[in-house]
């Protein structure tokens, strides 16, 4: 027996600014929006992102969210990881436009290499070469 799991559905992810995350999602790390709708009534943008055909992150804004703990190692969602076929192609394209890369490293355990960079609000996200 179990809970029925079948997938992920979704990632909420709040930003700051929709607008300046939109264009980081979208046009630097190549999702699609399928569609937006701001809701006037919380003064809040969603848009619905897709990468490669499949819908991933729900981006929403919010006036004046919190700030998310993340270093040290804060308790709850860790990061958000993407697989790549190619580690090294795909950051010279986040550092041709502007977007910070650790230093790879190789995963002890599958001598994968990975990288992590943040999103515009600062969420830890990882590269993880396939």
């Amino acid at each position: 027996m179990s809970a029925g799991l079948e997938h992920v559905h979704h990632i909420a992810v709040i930003a700051t600014s929709y607008s300046r995350s939109k264009a980081f999602y979208c046009d630097i790390l190549g999702f699609t929006l399928l569609s937006e709708v701001y809701r006037e009534e919380r003064d809040s943008w969603k848009g619905d992102l897709a990468l490669n055909g499949q819908y991933v992150i729900e981006l929403f804004s919010f006036p004046f969210p919190p700030a998310r703990p993340s270093r040290p190692e804060a308790c709850g969602l860790r990061h958000l990881a993407f697989s790549v076929s190619n580690l090294d192609s795909s950051i010279a394209w986040l550092e041709a436009h502007g977007v910070a890369c650790e230093p790879v490293r190789t995963d002890p355990c599958t001598d994968k290499r990975f990288t992590f960079f943040t999103d515009p609000d600062g969420l830890p996200l990882e590269l993880y070469e396939k």
